[in-house]
C-alpha cells in the first residue's frame, strides 16, 4: 500500500526489513516502514539518487553507500540540543515586582533573597519560592469562638492586612518557612479570638463589643509580631458579623425590635418636648418683644414728659424772672421816686405845691366855713350836729 503510494522507495540500510517512500505530498517527508510499523522522519533526498520504478529495490551495493552513522549522529546530536534548552528553560525563573523570592537546594535555604525580574538557578536541584512585599489581605474564614456563657459561634470571615518589609523577608522565611502567614496569622487569629470570645459573654461579643473586636485583633497581633517577626507589620483587621444559634438570632432580632420602637418613642416624645419647648420660647420672644416694645414707650413717653418739665421749667424760670426783673424795676422805680420826694417835701416845694393847686381851680372860695364845703350832706350833718 505504501508502495503504490510513492514514487521513490530506497533501502533503509540493508541489516533489516525497513525500507524509505517518499511521501508523495512532500518531498522531504519519508516512512520508514518495518516490520508493519510506521516511523515518520524528515529526510533529505539526495538528488542523485535515481528514483526507482515499480516495486524494485536498489543495489545492495549503492544501499552501502548511504551515510547511516552521520544521520544516527546528527539525531543525537539534535536530541541532547533539544535537552539542552529545556534545561536551560527551566533554569530561568521570573519574579513579579513587589516581590522577593528566595532560594531552596536540597531542602535548605540558601543566601539572600533575588530582586524582581528574571533570575538563572541549578534546575531540578535548585526552586524558589515568590514572597510579597507589598499589602496583602490574607482571610481567615469560618473561625469558630466559644462565649463565656458556652454559645459556640463562628466568624464567616476575618481579613487581615498586613505588610512585610523587605529586609526582614528572609529571617521570616528562615524562622516560619515562605508560608508564614499560616503560623503568623491564620493562628494567631484563632488564638486570639477564642481568648476574646472566652472572656465576654454572647451580648457583648454579637453587639456591645463587636466594633472593638477588630482593633484588639489588631493590636494583639501586631504586640506578638513585634516579638516573633519583626517588620510584619498589620496595617487593618476587618471582621464580619458572626454567626449565632437561629433561636438566639431570632430573640436578638426581637430585642432591636423592641429597642428599635423604644428608640422611635423616644425619638418622638423629644421632638414633642421640642415642639412645646420651641412654641414656649416662641411665647417668651413674643412677651419679651411686647414687655420691650412697652419698655420703649413708656421710656419714650417719660422722655417726653421730661422733656415738657424742663421746657415748662425753663418758662417758669423764664418768667420768674422776667417778673423778678419787672418787680425790681418797679420796686427800684417806686424807691427812687420815694427818694425824690423825700428830696421834694420841702417846705418851699410844698407851698409851690399848693398854689399850683389853687390855680388850677376855675371856682375859689372864700368864707369862714370854707373847709365844710367839701363834703356831701351826710358828713355836713355830721359836723353841723357837732357843731351845735
Amino acid at each position: 500500500m505504501l508502495g503504490a503510494n510513492s514514487r521513490y522507495r530506497l533501502p533503509c540500510c540493508g541489516k533489516c526489513m525497513c525500507i524509505i517512500h517518499e511521501c508523495p505530498s512532500s518531498p522531504n517527508m519519508h516512512i520508514f516502514s518495518n516490520l508493519g510499523l510506521l516511523h515518520i522522519m524528515n529526510v533529505h533526498v539526495p538528488p542523485t539518487w535515481p528514483p526507482v520504478s515499480g516495486a524494485g529495490f536498489w543495489h545492495r551495493g549503492a544501499q552501502q553507500t548511504m551515510g547511516t552513522p552521520m544521520a544516527h549522529f546528527g539525531v543525537v546530536v539534535g536530541l541532547m540540543m533539544i535537552l539542552v534548552f529545556l534545561v536551560f528553560l527551566s533554569s530561568i525563573h521570573k519574579v513579579e515586582e513587589g516581590h522577593l523570592a528566595v532560594y531552596y537546594r536540597g531542602g535548605a535555604l540558601l543566601g539572600g533573597p533575588g530582586d524582581p525580574g528574571y533570575h538563572i538557578m541549578f534546575p531540578f536541584i535548585t526552586y524558589f519560592r515568590s514572597v510579597q512585599t507589598t499589602l496583602q489581605t490574607d482571610e481567615v474564614k469560618n473561625v469558630p469562638c466559644g462565649t463565656s456563657g458556652g454559645v459556640m459561634i463562628y466568624f464567616d470571615r476575618i481579613e487581615v492586612v498586613n505588610m512585610l518589609t523587605p529586609s526582614a523577608v528572609y529571617d521570616v522565611v528562615r524562622n516560619y518557612t515562605a508560608d508564614y502567614d499560616k503560623t503568623l496569622i491564620f493562628n494567631k487569629i484563632h488564638h486570639e479570638l477564642n481568648q476574646f470570645c472566652s472572656s465576654h459573654t454572647l451580648q457583648e461579643v454579637y453587639i456591645e463589643l463587636f466594633d472593638q473586636i477588630d482593633e484588639n485583633l489588631k493590636l494583639s497581633l501586631q504586640m506578638e509580631l513585634n516579638v516573633m517577626a519583626p517588620g510584619l507589620t498589620i496595617q487593618a483587621v476587618r471582621v464580619t458579623k458572626p454567626k449565632i444559634p437561629e433561636a438566639i438570632r431570632r430573640n436578638f432580632e426581637l430585642m432591636e425590635s423592641e429597642k428599635t420602637k423604644l428608640l422611635i418613642a423616644e425619638q418622638r416624645q423629644k421632638v414633642v418636648e421640642k415642639e412645646a419647648e420651641t412654641e414656649r420660647k416662641k411665647a417668651v420672644i413674643e412677651a419679651e418683644k411686647v414687655a420691650q416694645v412697652a419698655k420703649i414707650q413708656y421710656r419714650q413717653k417719660v422722655m417726653e414728659k421730661e422733656t415738657e418739665k424742663f421746657i415748662s421749667e425753663i418758662e417758669d424760670s423764664a418768667y420768674l424772672a422776667r417778673e423778678k426783673a419787672k418787680a425790681d424795676a418797679e420796686y427800684y422805680t417806686a424807691q427812687k421816686s420815694a427818694d425824690a420826694n423825700k428830696l421834694k417835701l420841702t417846705p418851699q416845694y410844698l407851698e409851690l405845691i399848693k398854689y399850683q393847686a389853687v390855680s388850677a381851680n376855675n371856682k375859689i372860695y372864700f368864707g369862714s366855713n370854707i373847709p365844710t364845703m367839701f363834703f356831701d350832706s351826710s358828713s355836713r350833718s355830721r359836723i353841723e350836729g357837732k357843731s351845735a
